[in-house]
Protein backbone atom coordinates (compact mmCIF):
# COMPACT_ATOMS: atom_id res chain seq x y z
CA UNK A 1 0.00 0.00 0.00
CA UNK A 2 1.50 3.32 -1.03
CA UNK A 3 1.08 6.58 0.83
CA UNK A 4 1.23 10.14 -0.35
CA UNK A 5 4.04 12.26 1.04
CA UNK A 6 2.62 15.32 2.89
CA UNK A 7 5.42 17.43 1.46
CA UNK A 8 4.40 16.56 -2.10
CA UNK A 9 0.76 17.48 -1.31
CA UNK A 10 1.94 20.85 0.00
CA UNK A 11 4.09 21.48 -3.04
CA UNK A 12 1.29 20.87 -5.56
CA UNK A 13 -0.65 24.14 -5.04
CA UNK A 14 2.64 26.04 -4.90
CA UNK A 15 3.80 24.51 -8.18
CA UNK A 16 0.47 25.27 -9.85
CA UNK A 17 0.48 28.85 -8.57
CA UNK A 18 4.03 29.45 -9.74
CA UNK A 19 3.35 27.98 -13.19
CA UNK A 20 0.21 30.07 -13.65
CA UNK A 21 1.96 33.15 -12.28
CA UNK A 22 4.72 32.81 -14.86
CA UNK A 23 2.17 32.34 -17.65
CA UNK A 24 -0.11 35.24 -16.71
CA UNK A 25 2.73 37.64 -15.92
CA UNK A 26 4.39 36.87 -19.23
CA UNK A 27 1.19 38.04 -20.91
CA UNK A 28 1.17 41.22 -18.80
CA UNK A 29 4.80 41.95 -19.73
CA UNK A 30 4.05 41.36 -23.39
CA UNK A 31 1.25 43.93 -23.08
CA UNK A 32 3.32 46.66 -21.41
CA UNK A 33 6.18 46.04 -23.85
CA UNK A 34 3.57 46.43 -26.65
CA UNK A 35 4.08 43.01 -28.18
CA UNK A 36 0.37 42.49 -27.47
CA UNK A 37 -2.01 45.45 -27.68
CA UNK A 38 -5.38 45.97 -26.05
CA UNK A 39 -7.98 48.30 -27.54
CA UNK A 40 -8.23 51.75 -26.04
CA UNK A 41 -5.67 54.29 -24.86
CA UNK A 42 -2.06 53.34 -24.21
CA UNK A 43 -1.81 52.63 -20.47
CA UNK A 44 1.99 52.82 -20.47
CA UNK A 45 2.08 56.55 -21.22
CA UNK A 46 2.14 57.41 -17.51
CA UNK A 47 5.48 55.62 -17.19
CA UNK A 48 7.17 56.62 -20.44
CA UNK A 49 6.03 60.27 -20.30
CA UNK A 50 4.90 61.38 -16.83
CA UNK A 51 7.06 59.19 -14.57
CA UNK A 52 10.12 59.65 -16.76
CA UNK A 53 9.57 63.41 -16.73
CA UNK A 54 9.42 63.37 -12.94
CA UNK A 55 12.53 61.20 -12.90
CA UNK A 56 14.53 63.84 -14.75
CA UNK A 57 13.41 66.52 -12.27
CA UNK A 58 13.92 64.38 -9.15
CA UNK A 59 17.46 63.59 -10.21
CA UNK A 60 18.27 67.30 -9.76
CA UNK A 61 17.37 67.12 -6.06
CA UNK A 62 13.93 68.75 -6.07
CA UNK A 63 10.32 67.68 -6.48
CA UNK A 64 8.41 68.66 -9.66
CA UNK A 65 6.90 71.78 -8.09
CA UNK A 66 5.59 73.17 -11.37
CA UNK A 67 3.72 69.99 -12.30
CA UNK A 68 0.22 69.77 -10.81
CA UNK A 69 0.07 66.07 -11.68
CA UNK A 70 2.60 65.43 -8.87
CA UNK A 71 0.05 64.56 -6.19
CA UNK A 72 1.95 61.99 -4.16
CA UNK A 73 3.73 61.96 -0.79
CA UNK A 74 7.51 62.47 -0.88
CA UNK A 75 8.56 58.80 -0.64
CA UNK A 76 6.88 58.23 -4.02
CA UNK A 77 10.09 59.72 -5.40
CA UNK A 78 11.80 56.45 -4.46
CA UNK A 79 9.60 54.44 -6.81
CA UNK A 80 10.02 56.97 -9.62
CA UNK A 81 13.80 56.90 -9.20
CA UNK A 82 13.95 53.11 -8.77
CA UNK A 83 14.53 52.32 -12.50
CA UNK A 84 18.01 53.78 -12.04
CA UNK A 85 18.81 50.46 -10.31
CA UNK A 86 18.68 48.84 -13.77
CA UNK A 87 20.85 51.21 -15.85
CA UNK A 88 21.21 48.65 -18.65
CA UNK A 89 17.49 49.10 -19.48
CA UNK A 90 15.55 52.10 -20.68
CA UNK A 91 13.45 53.91 -18.08
CA UNK A 92 10.07 52.39 -18.99
CA UNK A 93 11.48 48.88 -19.44
CA UNK A 94 13.24 49.03 -16.08
CA UNK A 95 10.04 50.24 -14.40
CA UNK A 96 8.01 47.35 -15.82
CA UNK A 97 10.61 44.83 -14.66
CA UNK A 98 10.60 46.31 -11.14
CA UNK A 99 6.79 46.22 -11.08
CA UNK A 100 6.93 42.54 -12.00
CA UNK A 101 9.45 41.92 -9.20
CA UNK A 102 7.12 43.62 -6.70
CA UNK A 103 4.32 41.36 -7.96
CA UNK A 104 6.59 38.34 -7.47
CA UNK A 105 7.40 39.48 -3.93
CA UNK A 106 3.70 39.60 -3.02
CA UNK A 107 3.16 36.17 -4.55
CA UNK A 108 6.09 34.75 -2.60
CA UNK A 109 4.84 36.23 0.68
CA UNK A 110 1.35 34.80 0.18
CA UNK A 111 2.66 31.36 -0.77
CA UNK A 112 4.95 31.32 2.26
CA UNK A 113 2.10 32.41 4.54
CA UNK A 114 -0.28 29.86 3.02
CA UNK A 115 1.78 26.95 4.30
CA UNK A 116 1.82 28.13 7.92
CA UNK A 117 -0.61 26.99 10.67
CA UNK A 118 -3.98 28.71 10.48
CA UNK A 119 -3.34 29.89 6.94
CA UNK A 120 -4.33 28.72 3.47
CA UNK A 121 -3.34 29.22 -0.16
CA UNK A 122 -6.59 30.97 -1.12
CA UNK A 123 -4.87 34.34 -0.72
CA UNK A 124 -2.22 33.42 -3.27
CA UNK A 125 -4.94 32.43 -5.76
CA UNK A 126 -6.70 35.78 -5.30
CA UNK A 127 -3.48 37.65 -6.08
CA UNK A 128 -2.71 35.31 -8.97
CA UNK A 129 -6.08 36.10 -10.60
CA UNK A 130 -6.41 39.76 -9.62
CA UNK A 131 -3.56 41.31 -11.61
CA UNK A 132 -4.40 39.71 -14.97
CA UNK A 133 -8.03 40.80 -14.46
CA UNK A 134 -6.81 44.41 -14.25
CA UNK A 135 -4.63 44.00 -17.34
CA UNK A 136 -1.45 45.94 -18.19
CA UNK A 137 -2.41 48.83 -15.90
CA UNK A 138 -1.13 46.65 -13.06
CA UNK A 139 2.45 47.06 -14.28
CA UNK A 140 2.08 50.60 -15.65
CA UNK A 141 1.55 52.30 -12.26
CA UNK A 142 3.67 52.26 -9.11
CA UNK A 143 0.71 51.05 -7.00
CA UNK A 144 1.87 47.43 -7.24
CA UNK A 145 4.98 48.46 -5.27
CA UNK A 146 2.91 50.21 -2.62
CA UNK A 147 0.64 47.18 -2.38
CA UNK A 148 3.67 44.96 -1.81
CA UNK A 149 4.61 47.10 1.21
CA UNK A 150 1.04 46.90 2.56
CA UNK A 151 0.83 43.11 2.12
CA UNK A 152 4.16 42.66 3.91
CA UNK A 153 2.94 44.91 6.74
CA UNK A 154 -0.28 42.95 7.31
CA UNK A 155 1.39 39.55 7.16
CA UNK A 156 3.97 40.72 9.71
CA UNK A 157 1.39 42.37 11.97
CA UNK A 158 0.31 39.40 14.09
CA UNK A 159 3.79 38.55 15.35
CA UNK A 160 5.77 41.74 14.69
CA UNK A 161 3.59 44.84 15.32
CA UNK A 162 6.59 47.18 15.14
CA UNK A 163 7.48 45.88 11.69
CA UNK A 164 3.88 46.33 10.66
CA UNK A 165 3.91 49.91 11.92
CA UNK A 166 7.20 50.77 10.22
CA UNK A 167 5.99 49.38 6.89
CA UNK A 168 2.64 51.16 7.22
CA UNK A 169 4.51 54.41 7.90
CA UNK A 170 6.65 53.87 4.82
CA UNK A 171 3.55 53.02 2.77
CA UNK A 172 1.80 56.19 3.95
CA UNK A 173 4.66 58.27 2.54
CA UNK A 174 4.44 56.32 -0.71
CA UNK A 175 0.69 56.78 -1.31
CA UNK A 176 -1.15 57.70 1.92
CA UNK A 177 -3.70 54.85 2.01
CA UNK A 178 -1.47 52.27 3.82
CA UNK A 179 -1.83 54.38 6.97
CA UNK A 180 -5.33 52.85 7.17
CA UNK A 181 -3.70 49.53 8.09
CA UNK A 182 -3.10 50.93 11.58
CA UNK A 183 -6.83 51.03 12.31
CA UNK A 184 -6.59 47.25 12.51
CA UNK A 185 -3.57 46.93 14.81
CA UNK A 186 -4.25 44.52 17.71
CA UNK A 187 -5.14 46.14 21.02
CA UNK A 188 -3.02 47.22 23.97
CA UNK A 189 0.77 46.97 23.69
CA UNK A 190 0.70 45.81 20.07
CA UNK A 191 -1.28 48.91 19.07
CA UNK A 192 1.15 51.24 20.81
CA UNK A 193 4.12 49.47 19.23
CA UNK A 194 2.63 49.61 15.72
CA UNK A 195 1.48 53.23 15.93
CA UNK A 196 4.75 54.40 17.48
CA UNK A 197 6.81 52.64 14.80
CA UNK A 198 4.61 54.16 12.08
CA UNK A 199 4.92 57.66 13.54
CA UNK A 200 8.70 57.41 13.94
CA UNK A 201 9.18 56.01 10.43
CA UNK A 202 6.93 58.61 8.78
CA UNK A 203 8.39 61.52 10.74
CA UNK A 204 11.97 60.45 10.03
CA UNK A 205 11.39 60.04 6.30
CA UNK A 206 9.43 63.27 6.07
CA UNK A 207 12.19 65.16 7.88
CA UNK A 208 14.85 63.70 5.59
CA UNK A 209 12.93 64.67 2.47
CA UNK A 210 12.15 68.14 3.84
CA UNK A 211 15.82 68.79 4.58
CA UNK A 212 17.20 67.43 1.32
CA UNK A 213 14.54 68.10 -1.34
CA UNK A 214 12.44 71.29 -1.64
CA UNK A 215 8.69 70.89 -2.14
CA UNK A 216 8.12 67.65 -0.25
CA UNK A 217 4.61 68.75 0.86
CA UNK A 218 3.47 70.34 -2.41
CA UNK A 219 1.29 67.30 -3.10
CA UNK A 220 -1.19 68.40 -0.42
CA UNK A 221 -2.25 71.48 -2.40
CA UNK A 222 -2.54 69.58 -5.67
CA UNK A 223 -4.68 66.86 -4.06
CA UNK A 224 -6.97 69.46 -2.46
CA UNK A 225 -7.84 70.99 -5.82
CA UNK A 226 -8.93 67.77 -7.52
CA UNK A 227 -12.52 67.42 -8.73
CA UNK A 228 -14.87 64.51 -9.46
CA UNK A 229 -13.22 61.97 -11.72
CA UNK A 230 -15.30 60.22 -14.40
CA UNK A 231 -14.83 56.73 -12.93
CA UNK A 232 -15.85 57.60 -9.38
CA UNK A 233 -19.12 56.81 -7.67
CA UNK A 234 -20.02 60.52 -7.70
CA UNK A 235 -19.19 60.63 -11.39
CA UNK A 236 -22.24 58.47 -12.07
CA UNK A 237 -24.38 61.47 -11.14
CA UNK A 238 -22.99 63.49 -14.05
CA UNK A 239 -22.87 60.58 -16.49
CA UNK A 240 -26.61 60.27 -15.94
CA UNK A 241 -27.21 64.02 -15.88
CA UNK A 242 -25.60 64.41 -19.32
CA UNK A 243 -28.54 62.46 -20.74
CA UNK A 244 -30.93 65.04 -19.26
CA UNK A 245 -29.23 68.22 -20.46
CA UNK A 246 -26.55 68.87 -17.84
CA UNK A 247 -24.23 71.52 -19.25
CA UNK A 248 -20.81 70.44 -18.16
CA UNK A 249 -17.61 69.12 -19.65
CA UNK A 250 -15.26 66.16 -19.39
CA UNK A 251 -11.66 67.38 -19.46
CA UNK A 252 -8.18 66.30 -18.46
CA UNK A 253 -7.76 68.13 -15.16
CA UNK A 254 -5.06 67.65 -12.51
CA UNK A 255 -3.80 64.56 -14.27
CA UNK A 256 -7.11 62.72 -14.57
CA UNK A 257 -10.26 62.89 -16.67
CA UNK A 258 -12.75 64.84 -14.57
CA UNK A 259 -16.14 66.51 -14.79
CA UNK A 260 -16.14 70.32 -14.81
CA UNK A 261 -19.29 72.41 -14.62
CA UNK A 262 -22.38 73.11 -12.49
CA UNK A 263 -22.75 71.19 -9.20
CA UNK A 264 -19.39 69.38 -9.54
CA UNK A 265 -18.00 71.10 -6.45
CA UNK A 266 -21.17 70.10 -4.55
CA UNK A 267 -20.75 66.42 -5.44
CA UNK A 268 -17.02 66.57 -4.62
CA UNK A 269 -17.83 68.06 -1.21
CA UNK A 270 -20.43 65.36 -0.63
CA UNK A 271 -17.84 62.70 -1.45
CA UNK A 272 -15.46 64.16 1.12
CA UNK A 273 -18.31 64.22 3.62
CA UNK A 274 -18.95 60.53 3.00
CA UNK A 275 -15.26 59.83 3.54
CA UNK A 276 -15.44 61.63 6.87
CA UNK A 277 -18.50 59.56 7.85
CA UNK A 278 -16.64 56.40 6.84
CA UNK A 279 -13.74 57.31 9.11
CA UNK A 280 -16.26 58.01 11.88
CA UNK A 281 -17.68 54.52 11.45
CA UNK A 282 -14.18 53.06 11.64
CA UNK A 283 -13.54 54.93 14.88
CA UNK A 284 -16.85 53.69 16.31
CA UNK A 285 -15.99 50.14 15.27
CA UNK A 286 -12.59 50.40 16.93
CA UNK A 287 -14.16 51.58 20.19
CA UNK A 288 -16.93 48.94 20.16
CA UNK A 289 -14.93 45.92 18.97
CA UNK A 290 -14.72 43.27 21.69
CA UNK A 291 -12.95 40.36 20.00
CA UNK A 292 -9.84 40.44 17.83
CA UNK A 293 -9.12 37.18 16.03
CA UNK A 294 -6.04 36.35 13.99
CA UNK A 295 -7.68 37.61 10.80
CA UNK A 296 -9.24 40.76 12.31
CA UNK A 297 -6.36 43.15 11.44
CA UNK A 298 -6.51 42.10 7.79
CA UNK A 299 -10.30 42.12 7.64
CA UNK A 300 -10.47 45.58 9.20
CA UNK A 301 -7.79 46.97 6.89
CA UNK A 302 -9.66 45.58 3.88
CA UNK A 303 -12.93 47.17 5.04
CA UNK A 304 -11.18 50.49 5.75
CA UNK A 305 -9.58 50.73 2.31
CA UNK A 306 -12.86 49.72 0.65
CA UNK A 307 -14.56 52.60 2.47
CA UNK A 308 -11.80 54.99 1.45
CA UNK A 309 -11.98 53.86 -2.19
CA UNK A 310 -15.73 53.89 -2.73
CA UNK A 311 -16.22 57.33 -1.13
CA UNK A 312 -13.27 58.90 -2.94
CA UNK A 313 -13.66 61.60 -5.59
CA UNK A 314 -11.34 59.48 -7.73
CA UNK A 315 -11.47 55.73 -8.39
CA UNK A 316 -8.61 55.16 -10.77
CA UNK A 317 -8.17 51.63 -12.19
CA UNK A 318 -4.98 51.06 -10.20
CA UNK A 319 -6.91 51.50 -6.94
CA UNK A 320 -8.21 47.99 -7.55
CA UNK A 321 -4.65 46.74 -6.95
CA UNK A 322 -4.87 47.88 -3.35
CA UNK A 323 -8.11 46.01 -2.83
CA UNK A 324 -6.91 42.83 -4.53
CA UNK A 325 -3.78 42.81 -2.36
CA UNK A 326 -5.71 43.27 0.88
CA UNK A 327 -8.36 40.74 -0.16
CA UNK A 328 -5.55 38.25 -0.81
CA UNK A 329 -4.14 38.75 2.69
CA UNK A 330 -7.60 38.29 4.23
CA UNK A 331 -8.17 35.02 2.42
CA UNK A 332 -4.75 33.77 3.49
CA UNK A 333 -6.29 33.38 6.98
CA UNK A 334 -8.65 30.47 7.57
CA UNK A 335 -10.75 32.46 10.04
CA UNK A 336 -11.50 35.35 7.68
CA UNK A 337 -15.09 35.97 6.62
CA UNK A 338 -14.12 38.17 3.70
CA UNK A 339 -14.49 35.50 1.01
CA UNK A 340 -17.55 37.02 -0.64
CA UNK A 341 -16.32 40.66 -0.50
CA UNK A 342 -13.02 39.44 -1.98
CA UNK A 343 -14.84 37.72 -4.84
CA UNK A 344 -16.86 40.89 -5.47
CA UNK A 345 -13.59 42.85 -5.68
CA UNK A 346 -12.23 40.37 -8.22
CA UNK A 347 -15.38 40.78 -10.29
CA UNK A 348 -15.05 44.57 -10.08
CA UNK A 349 -11.44 44.29 -11.20
CA UNK A 350 -12.47 42.38 -14.31
CA UNK A 351 -15.09 45.01 -15.16
CA UNK A 352 -12.48 47.71 -14.62
CA UNK A 353 -10.38 46.26 -17.45
CA UNK A 354 -13.42 46.64 -19.73
CA UNK A 355 -14.03 50.27 -18.77
CA UNK A 356 -10.32 51.14 -18.88
CA UNK A 357 -8.66 50.86 -21.26
CA UNK A 358 -10.83 48.76 -23.59
CA UNK A 359 -14.01 50.89 -23.72
CA UNK A 360 -12.81 54.06 -22.03
CA UNK A 361 -14.05 56.16 -24.94
CA UNK A 362 -17.58 55.06 -24.04
CA UNK A 363 -17.01 56.09 -20.41
CA UNK A 364 -15.79 59.54 -21.47
CA UNK A 365 -18.76 59.91 -23.82
CA UNK A 366 -21.19 58.88 -21.04
CA UNK A 367 -23.06 56.67 -23.50
CA UNK A 368 -25.16 53.75 -22.34
CA UNK A 369 -22.29 51.23 -22.55
CA UNK A 370 -19.99 53.46 -20.52
CA UNK A 371 -22.73 54.16 -17.98
CA UNK A 372 -23.52 50.45 -17.65
CA UNK A 373 -19.86 49.50 -17.12
CA UNK A 374 -19.39 52.11 -14.41
CA UNK A 375 -22.67 51.25 -12.72
CA UNK A 376 -21.71 47.57 -12.56
CA UNK A 377 -18.12 48.19 -11.44
CA UNK A 378 -19.00 50.75 -8.79
CA UNK A 379 -22.02 48.72 -7.72
CA UNK A 380 -19.78 45.72 -7.10
CA UNK A 381 -17.37 47.87 -5.07
CA UNK A 382 -20.23 49.34 -3.03
CA UNK A 383 -21.65 45.87 -2.35
CA UNK A 384 -18.19 44.61 -1.31
CA UNK A 385 -17.79 47.59 1.03
CA UNK A 386 -21.15 47.18 2.77
CA UNK A 387 -20.74 43.42 3.09
CA UNK A 388 -17.18 43.68 4.42
CA UNK A 389 -18.21 46.25 7.04
CA UNK A 390 -21.23 44.19 8.07
CA UNK A 391 -19.18 41.01 8.51
CA UNK A 392 -16.45 42.84 10.41
CA UNK A 393 -19.01 44.33 12.79
CA UNK A 394 -20.76 41.01 13.31
CA UNK A 395 -17.56 39.11 14.04
CA UNK A 396 -16.00 41.62 16.40
CA UNK A 397 -18.94 43.49 17.98
CA UNK A 398 -22.36 41.80 17.67
CA UNK A 399 -21.44 38.15 18.18
CA UNK A 400 -19.07 38.70 21.16
CA UNK A 401 -21.70 40.90 22.83
CA UNK A 402 -24.37 38.27 22.23
CA UNK A 403 -22.16 35.56 23.73
CA UNK A 404 -21.47 37.74 26.77
CA UNK A 405 -25.18 38.52 27.27
CA UNK A 406 -26.48 35.01 26.60
CA UNK A 407 -23.74 32.53 27.43
CA UNK A 408 -24.33 28.94 26.35
CA UNK A 409 -25.42 26.66 29.21
CA UNK A 410 -22.64 24.51 30.57
CA UNK A 411 -22.88 20.88 29.55
CA UNK A 412 -23.03 18.42 32.48
CA UNK A 413 -19.99 16.30 33.19
CA UNK A 414 -20.21 12.79 31.64
CA UNK A 415 -20.21 10.99 35.00
CA UNK A 416 -23.24 12.99 36.17
CA UNK A 417 -25.45 12.52 33.09
CA UNK A 418 -27.17 9.22 34.18
CA UNK A 419 -28.02 10.71 37.56
CA UNK A 420 -29.52 13.82 35.97
CA UNK A 421 -31.54 11.76 33.52
CA UNK A 422 -32.89 9.56 36.31
CA UNK A 423 -34.12 12.57 38.25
Amino acid sequence: MTGTCPTSITRRPIARCVALWVLTRTVLLLCVFKVLNLPGPDVTGDVSVIYQGWYEVLRTGTFPLDDITWQYPPAAALTVLAPALLPFLGYASAFFVLACLADALVMGLLLYAGGRPGKRYAGAWVWLAGLPLLGPTAYARYDVMVTAVAVAALLAGARHPRTMGALAGLGALLKVWPILLLVAAPRARATRSAWTAAAVTSATLLLLFSLTMPGSLAFLTFQRDRGTEVESLGGLVFHTARHFGWRGEVLLNYGSVEFLGPYVSLVSTAAMGLTALAFGWLLLWRLRARAFGTSTPCDAAFAAVLLFTTTSRVISPQYLLWLVGLAAVCLAFRGSRMDRPAHLVLAATGVTLLEFPIWFSHVVASDWLGLLLLAVRNGLLLAATLLACRRLWQQTVSEPRRRATHPLPARPAPDKEPELLAS
